[in-house]
């Protein structure tokens, strides 16, 4: 399996990139972010890939970062969630964005993806509800630059967030729950919120809440 490649941009479509690697071009499919970080043609970058194997052929999915990557592979073990609307979704909305709208169990906002009908989306919620928070809690990778550095997060979360949740869930506060309002707060505070601040603005969040 190829889990990741590096090699020179060779062309660019609507939902692809060929990845010219010493001189073999491999076709990845990608999400717009994605694309759209890619440098021009010609410049080196890499990619983190899934590989899909059917019996009709082999699919490469490209990612910038190691969450995006991660959802991708949670988002299509929802039931009608392939990997076109897998990539549609992470087209059209950030990881934080899928995290928050499980939290808040917002169907509203998976619904603004391609391909994503009310059905869909509540089975997303539904299904991934109790899974999210594995993702959003985990201290990832790091994204990858075009040089293959490695890059801050794009989920939002990791150190003082974490820390946070961490110390609701101590509290009492369902994990999920805790999830949605630090994440709420953290965003209000242009995601550098402290710890302290952290806290004390997610206790109120959740006082109103309940």
């Amino acid at each position: 399996m190829i889990a990741k490649l590096k090699g020179l941009v060779d062309s660019v479509g609507e939902d692809w990139v060929v990845l010219d690697v010493n001189g073999v071009g491999y076709l990845v499919f990608a999400s717009a972010k994605t694309l759209g970080k890619l440098p021009k043609a010609g410049e080196a970058t890499s990619l983190l890939i899934e590989t899909h194997v059917r019996e009709d052929h082999i699919h490469l999915y490209g990612f910038g970062d190691v969450a995006e990557r991660d959802w991708f592979k949670l988002l299509t073990t929802v039931q009608g969630v392939g990997a076109k609307v897998g990539l549609a979704i992470l087209s059209a909305l950030t990881a934080q964005d899928i995290m928050h709208a499980i939290a808040a169990q917002d169907k509203k906002v998976l619904t603004q993806a391609n391909g994503v009908g009310p059905k869909v989306a509540t089975r997303i919620l539904t299904e991934l509800k109790d899974k999210a928070g594995a993702i959003a809690l985990s201290t990832p990778e790091g994204s990858l630059s075009s040089s293959g550095r490695a890059a801050s997060s794009s989920t939002g979360f990791g150190g003082a967030p974490v820390e946070a949740v961490s110390a609701l869930v101590n509290l009492g506060y369902g994990r999920s729950e805790a999830l949605a309002a630090v994440s709420k707060v953290n965003k209000e505070l242009g995601g550098e919120g402290k710890l302290d601040d952290l806290i004390r603005l997610a206790l109120s969040e959740l006082s109103v809440l309940g």
